[in-house]
């Protein structure tokens, strides 16, 4: 009887496993972000061009959207009429965005969008981008439909706008996740309402965040592919806090994508006029905790201080470097440096046997004396300064011994 009674619990931690299982399952859910560069944009530019052909009519649209971009771009930051040549533009567009385009054999309309490289246009303007910034806000696009709330679960046409939003001209510094990988289990619809602090910076850290921004949408819908209505809502931290409400209305299912683009643009309003009449502020909660102070044990304070007061005042450090092939080289180069005048320590630092070693030696004085004394005991010298290369120097035969009667080898 006692399996009896325990069967439900275990087909309910079955089915939550599985329920979990089939969450993770399918693939790739998010949508990368389109753009996060800060561009200047200009959008909605309508040209009409006719040329011999197709794609020469289709060039001249987009070299006429150019120049029509670039007049109005130097309208909205101050500088005037600046009149530039098709090859100088050329360099300081970095993108055309197609909205809308219709080819004929002869002919091109469209309706497009320009992108202009931001450092450029102010370097040949001359203006500097002194434009402020929030710290970097964390972006959970909430979307209600039929009843049901998603936030990275699953795809949602929420998400898809917010991913394809540019948001470079912006004052919201926005950090938009994919939504892969883990990004569905750290930030669902249940994060939303989640208040503990400790979990929040986790989630945060781990973005690169100092807050969240939650945008949601409510989409109803009258009927199949009929009117679709979005209730645009504007909250922020991790209270979940209210900012305002936008209603906005299509009038059937293809133009969805329409009605969203437009909400983020009102949200990302919003979002600006908050951060400007600071009602978006850094929440110290958010904050890691200081770290505490380092607690140092007695022995170790006590060796500290020891070694302080051996520490020798005033001297000049020097790093040597010698041939230690043994222990007894190590041993026998630190007693002659030592005996070196104005050498009041000489100690091996980095040792290497077989090879080179490190020595630290304080001396009294000018590195240069110190050298011409080591080369006046019979070593060489290379280097100059407070770091040199000393060698035993090889010892010489007596000048009266001719190279003939030299010793067989």
């Amino acid at each position: 009887m006692a399996r009896l009674r325990r069967l439900p619990l275990v087909l309910g931690a079955v089915a939550l496993a599985a329920g979990a299982a089939a969450q993770f399952d399918g693939g790739e859910r998010g949508v990368a972000p389109v753009d996060s560069s800060g561009d200047y944009e200009v959008s909605g530019v309508a040209v009409d061009v006719s040329a011999p052909g197709a794609d020469a009519a289709r060039l001249g649209g987009w070299r006429l959207a150019q120049r029509l971009a670039w007049a109005q771009l130097t309208r909205r930051l101050g500088a005037g009429e600046r009149r530039l040549g098709d090859g100088a533009l050329d360099g300081l567009v970095s993108g055309i965005v197609v909205g809308r385009e219709q080819i004929g054999p002869k002919r091109y309309i469209a309706t497009l969008g320009v992108l202009f490289d931001r450092a450029r246009v102010g370097a040949m303007l001359g203006i500097a981008d002194t434009g402020r910034r929030s710290a970097p806000m964390l972006v959970l696009p909430v979307q209600f439909s039929g009843g049901t709330g998603q936030v990275f679960e699953a795809r949602t046409d929420w998400q898809r706008a917010w991913a394809r939003y540019r948001t470079g001209n912006s004052q919201v510094d926005y950090v938009r996740p994919s939504g892969n990988g883990a990004d569905g289990l750290l930030m669902n619809l249940g994060q939303v309402g989640r208040r503990d602090r400790a979990w929040w910076r986790t989630v945060l850290d781990r973005y690169g965040a100092t807050n969240v921004l939650i945008p949601v949408v409510h989409l109803s819908r009258q009927w199949p592919g009929g009117p679709v209505t979005g209730v645009f809502e504007g909250r922020w931290g991790p209270d979940n806090r209210y900012l305002g409400r936008v209603t906005l209305r299509v009038g059937n299912a293809a133009g969805l994508a329409q009605l969203l683009d437009a909400g983020v643009a009102r949200l990302d309003a919003m979002f600006q006029a908050a951060l400007a009449d600071g009602a978006i502020r850094s929440d110290a909660s958010l904050m890691p905790p200081p770290a505490p102070e380092p607690v140092v044990p007695p022995e170790e304070a006590e060796a500290a201080a020891e070694g302080a007061e051996a520490a020798p005042a005033g001297g000049t450090t020097v790093s040597v470097q010698y041939d230690s092939p043994g222990a007894a080289s190590v041993a026998n180069t630190e007693a002659a440096l030592s005996a070196v005048p104005g050498v009041r320590s000489a100690a091996t630092t980095s040792l290497a046997l077989g090879g080179v070693s490190v020595m630290r030696v304080v001396f009294e004085g000018d590195p240069a004396a110190l050298a011409a004394a080591l080369q006046a005991r019979g070593w060489q010298v290379l280097g100059s300064g407070t770091s040199i290369r000393v060698r035993r120097a090889p010892a010489l035969l007596p000048p009266d011994v001719a190279a003939g009667d030299r010793p067989a080898r």
